[in-house]
Order: structure tokens, then C-alpha cells, then sequence
């Protein structure tokens, strides 16, 4: 499979998007080198995607690559791919359905999903490859605490303080 990527300068730091051709398979803080690409309609979008997000505007979570998700009225027209186990997928679906500026916790999203460990579900959002667009920053620790992130909690705040009026 060949892997697509570009930068993306944010508030927060650079971020790097990435692309099988066709849909969004990663996107992480951190550095990477550009490869020289054409440019592929899902960077365009993503772009878009990303200066709604840091620009404090309300946006909406990306689509899941599933035949059955492909409609939902609440969600970006943007396609992503990750990349993971069954449970993972579970977890990020549902981690798609946390709306802007809403936060819940690891334990809530254990019970969303039916899964009785909170620290597998915590596991599974750390390995969560599309940051933002799957919005793992939602998810808070216990008693309305930060919580990891796996960028850093700077970050993870910085996040959540854009998504607040």
C-alpha cells in the first residue's frame, strides 16, 4: 500500500495527515516530511476540516469507512481508514459520536460500547491513529479529570479549550 502524507501547521503544533490515496488513514501531531504529492482531494478536505477546527468553528467528527456509515447526517464528509483490531474499531466508532465541545469519561465509553474495563477501552483510545477527526481528546479520566493523551496533556488541553464558546 503506498502511503500518502503532508503537514498541516496548527496552533498546537504541526500535524501530519496521512492517506492511502483515497481515504484519511492517519493523523498525528509530530514532525514528517512532506512526500511530493499531487493533490489528493483528501488533503484538500482534511485541510478544510482542520481550519474550521482551529479557527473555534463547530465541526463535525469524520465517517468511519463503512457501508452503512457512509450517510450520517452528523458527520464530515470525510472518509477515514484506521487501522486496528475489532475492539479498536468499536471504540472508535464510538468515539465518533462524542459531539464538539462534549467530553465524556473512559468509563462511559466502556459502558457505551458494552465492554466492562474502562482501562481496555483507555487502551484502544490511546491507539486511536486519526487524532481529532476520531476525537480521543473527548475522553476524560474520572471526576472530570484530564486524563493521558497521547500527545500530551498540553495538548489534549489546548484541544478542549478550543471546543468550549
Amino acid at each position: 500500500m503506498i502511503l500518502y502524507t503532508a503537514t498541516y501547521n496548527s496552533s498546537v503544533g504541526t500535524i501530519v495527515i496521512e492517506s492511502n490515496g483515497e481515504t484519511l488513514t492517519g493523523l498525528r501531531f509530530g514532525e514528517g516530511k512532506t512526500q511530493a504529492t499531487s493533490s489528493l482531494p483528501i488533503f484538500d478536505e482534511v485541510t478544510r476540516w482542520l481550519d474550521d477546527y482551529f479557527a473555534g468553528k463547530q465541526t463535525k467528527n469524520a465517517v468511519m469507512l463503512k457501508k452503512d456509515t457512509l450517510n450520517q447526517k452528523n458527520a464530515a464528509r470525510i472518509i477515514v481508514q484506521p487501522r486496528g483490531t475489532l475492539f479498536q474499531q468499536r471504540v472508535w466508532q464510538a468515539l465518533l459520536t462524542i459531539p464538539y465541545g462534549k467530553t465524556v469519561s473512559y468509563g462511559e465509553l466502556a459502558r457505551m460500547i458494552g465492554c466492562k474495563s474502562a482501562q481496555a477501552v483507555g487502551q484502544a483510545v490511546g491507539a486511536n491513529p486519526i487524532a481529532l477527526l476520531i476525537p480521543c481528546h473527548r475522553v476524560i479520566a474520572a471526576h472530570g479529570q484530564l486524563g493521558g493523551y497521547a500527545y500530551g496533556q498540553e495538548i489534549k488541553k489546548r484541544l478542549l479549550n478550543i471546543e468550549q464558546p
